[in-house]
């Protein structure tokens, strides 16, 4: 590929090809992070009263009882990471930022409701603590993913 630098001289630059896990690992993170999304938006702006009703009273009290940001850290932490897999398919270096945001709600989103709002007490440890695990885990592989294809020259 011949680039014109600032300087008005044609320069060759290589393009790197992702391994051949890529797709798939993007395909995926853009899989689960679009069910984040689903969440996000149905326990957001889906919520009826006959799904209200049904709901443990306990758990009804929790999900009202979070603070509004919340909504808005979960969307970042969500929407963030759809946009970073599409940057990520695109092979854009933005994926990296984007990833890097996502990462960060995650964290305030999942430690506030760990250790803040006590999400064990109510929940029971699957959902309260091993879940939100899972999802920092996968959350910090998809930034580390982005970031690692970015330094090899995957990303432009």
């Amino acid at each position: 590929m011949l680039v014109l630098t600032t300087k008005n001289k044609l320069t060759m630059t290589e393009t790197i090809k992702p391994g051949k896990g890529f797709k798939i690992i993007a395909i995926l993170g853009l899989l689960w992070n679009l069910v984040g999304v689903f969440f996000w938006a149905a326990e957001n702006f889906m919520m009826t009263e006959e799904v209200k009703a049904a709901m443990p009273p306990e758990r009804l009290e929790l999900m009202e009882s979070a603070p509004s940001w919340g909504v808005i850290v979960y969307g970042i932490a969500t929407i963030g990471g759809v946009l970073a897999c599409i940057l990520l398919l695109m092979r854009k270096k933005g994926a990296v930022l984007l990833f890097l945001l996502s990462l960060l709600a995650i964290i305030i989103q999942m430690g506030y409701g760990m250790f803040v709002m006590k999400w064990g007490d109510i929940l029971g440890p699957v959902d309260a603590y091993v879940m939100p695990i899972i999802v920092i885990i996968i959350g910090i592989f998809l930034y580390m993913y982005s970031k690692n294809n970015a330094q090899k020259g995957v990303l432009s």
